[in-house]
C-alpha cells in the first residue's frame, strides 16, 4: 500500500518526509539520491550527492525509465501512497547540522504504516517541490528544513544547489517522452549565482 524511499542527504536541505505524487514518485525513482559521507566508503571525507537511477543503477538490466514505467502501473494498480524519507541531516549539513533521529524516522514510518500521515494537511516546499506535513505531532526535526537552520540564506542556497543538482542528473531522462513529462515533478531549477 506504501512506497518509502530512503534517502540520506548530508546537505541539510531535504525534509524529513515528504509525500510523492505518481510523478514525483518516477522522478525520485530514476533520480536515486542520496549522498556518501564520510565513513561510508574509503576515500569519503567531505559529504558527495550520488544519484543512481532507482537507487541500484548497477543492478539494472533495462533502462531505468521501464522501472520507473512498472512503478507507476504498480501504483495505479495497488492504489499506492509514496514518501521521501530523509534518514540524513537537518539544521545545516553534515558536521554543522544535526542528524535525524532513528526515533523520528520509525515515528514517520509509523505513520505512513497507520494511516496517519496521509491524513495530516500538507504545503509544498517551492524550491524542492516537495509535500510536508504542516504539522507533525511528536517530531524532534521540523517537518520544514528551512526552520532547522539558523542562517535561512545559507539554507536557501544549499536547497538551490541540490535542486540545480537534481536538474543536472535528470537530463539524461530527457531523451524520451516520460523524462520529459516528468521534470516538472522534480526540484525547480533556480539558476542560483553562486551556488
Amino acid at each position: 500500500k506504501n512506497i518509502i524511499f530512503l534517502t540520506c542527504d548530508a546537505f541539510g536541505v531535504l525534509p524529513p518526509v515528504a509525500k510523492l505524487t505518481k510523478e514525483q514518485a518516477m522522478y525520485h525513482y530514476l533520480s536515486g539520491y542520496t549522498a556518501k559521507v564520510a565513513g561510508t566508503e574509503l576515500g569519503v571525507n567531505e559529504p558527495q550527492a550520488t544519484f543512481s537511477a532507482c537507487f541500484g543503477k548497477a543492478f539494472l538490466t533495462l533502462h531505468p525509465v521501464k522501472y520507473a514505467e512498472i512503478l507507476a502501473r504498480k501504483m495505479e494498480e495497488h492504489h499506492s501512497d509514496a514518501y521521501l524519507i530523509n534518514t540524513g541531516w537537518v539544521g545545516g549539513s553534515y558536521g554543522q547540522g544535526f542528524r535525524i533521529s532513528i526515533k523520528d524516522n520509525r515515528s514517520i514510518i509509523d505513520a505512513i504504516i497507520d494511516g496517519t500521515l496521509a491524513d495530516m494537511k500538507w504545503q509544498t516546499l517551492s524550491d524542492l517541490n516537495l509535500a510536508v506535513p504542516v504539522d507533525f505531532q511528536g517530531l524532534e526535526t521540523p517537518v520544514n528544513p528551512r526552520e532547522a537552520w539558523a542562517d535561512k540564506e545559507k539554507y536557501d542556497q544549499a536547497a538551490h544547489k541540490l535542486a540545480e543538482m537534481f536538474v543536472k542528473n535528470f537530463e539524461q531522462f530527457t531523451d524520451c517522452k516520460l523524462g520529459q513529462g516528468l521534470v516538472s515533478a522534480g526540484p525547480r531549477s533556480m539558476n542560483c549565482q553562486g551556488c
